[in-house]
């Protein structure tokens, strides 16, 4: 009993200890990314009002100086960055406070405004780390996109936020795998249930697996959904197919079918319509004139050698 209280102090001190530490972590990344934007407004600034390359020739001054007392983060390239920075986020507010600068070094190599914002909606949606970013960059998410309106998409500001499948589906969905060469149906769902079990971006955010090959009956037959899915973000069941031959109409059919049968069986009033996804290895766009329905997809996969970082 004496130890047990003991052990509760000790927990409790230990708690206190964390708790003021994290508060700590996010009052210094404040005041980090702020310092770093006002450095950034006042060589910005400097070039704006005299002549051109002015705020270069600025930067190659101090930086030599700050160098000298405060080390490398604060020489030319760090300059230039905190510049870049400004130029890209003239209003502080739009800073989010709960991004590192580590991960603001990697957004503002993108010049795309849209872009940058989609990937920084992913960190705060997803809650990336820097090298989870720079995977994402480097695998052209963004590009692979189908946005419905990509070229407005606007910074998350609070939890008050609506997502469609048209914002997380890419085209194509990479799959990485030790053997490109040696597949089947069977192998692509192993595929997405063990990358979804490490934070599956490639399909969007919210996704769960309910079942894999997941039956279902519709009068006296017995159907396997191959991915059955629900997206807490679009609170609705997503029903996933996936071929590895050609595909045909018979296909969209199929999965209209399974959709209409959830909607009847699954789905609660609370819930978003179904949605159906075909993943095919090579879209057919022939066959995209047969989806009548819009809350069926079709997005092909691709596959890609699996790299030991």
């Amino acid at each position: 009993m004496i130890e047990s209280e003991k052990f509760k102090i000790v927990y409790n001190i230990i708690e206190s200890i964390e708790v003021n530490n994290r508060v700590q972590e996010i009052r210094n990344n404040k005041e980090k990314l702020e310092g770093y934007w006002q450095i950034g407004k006042i060589i910005y600034k400097a070039d704006n009002k005299n002549k051109k390359d002015y705020g270069k020739g600025l930067m190659k001054i101090w930086s030599t100086k700050l160098t000298k007392d405060f080390g490398k983060g604060y020489d030319f390239t760090n300059l230039s960055r905190f510049k870049k920075f400004y130029s890209y986020f003239p209003i502080f507010d739009a800073v989010r406070q709960d991004l590192t600068w580590t991960h603001y070094r990697h957004i503002l190599t993108i010049k795309n405004k849209n872009e940058r914002n989609y990937y920084i909606n992913q960190i705060i949606l997803n809650n990336l780390s820097s090298r989870e970013l720079i995977n994402l960059i480097k695998s052209k998410a963004y590009e692979r996109l189908s946005y419905a309106d990509k070229e407005n998409i606007q910074l998350i500001e609070s939890d008050n936020y609506n997502l469609s499948i048209e914002d997380m589906i890419k085209d194509p969905i990479i799959l990485k795998t030790n053997n490109i060469f040696d597949f089947s149906e069977s192998v692509i769902h192993k595929l997405i249930i063990k990358m979804l079990e490490d934070k599956f971006l490639e399909l969007g955010t919210g996704f769960a697996l309910i079942g894999h090959e997941y039956k279902i009956n519709i009068g006296d037959r017995t159907y396997k959904i191959d991915l059955l899915f629900f997206n807490y973000e679009l609170n609705c069941f997503i029903a996933m197919e996936v071929k590895t031959s050609e595909n045909k109409s018979k296909d969209i059919g199929q999965l209209e079918l399974y959709v209409n049968h959830i909607n009847k069986s699954l789905k609660k009033n609370t819930h978003n319509k179904t949605i159906g996804v075909l993943l095919v290895k090579k879209e057919n766009k022939i066959l995209v004139e047969y989806i009548t329905n819009p809350n069926i997809y079709l997005t092909s996969y691709k596959l890609e050698k699996e790299t030991k970082i």
